[in-house]
């Protein structure tokens, strides 16, 4: 029988499956820019992100 590891989160402690590409930390989906493939703390994105870690949709600019 093959045992499963369970990684954590370096930021939350939540079950992650995902790895930083800049600092090689384990993240969850939370955590991880789908932008650029960094955790928040590496991120450098000018864009927020969500709690998913998808990029946050700009609003409309009001009519002046």
């Amino acid at each position: 029988m093959t045992e499963v590891r369970a990684f954590s989160c370096s930021i939350c402690g939540a079950v992650s499956t995902e790895i930083c590409v800049y600092c090689t930390k384990d993240t969850c989906p939370n955590h991880l820019c789908s932008k650029c493939l960094r955790c928040s703390d590496c991120c450098e994105c000018d864009v927020p992100l969500e709690a998913t870690g998808h990029p946050v949709a700009a609003e409309p600019a009001e009519p002046a």
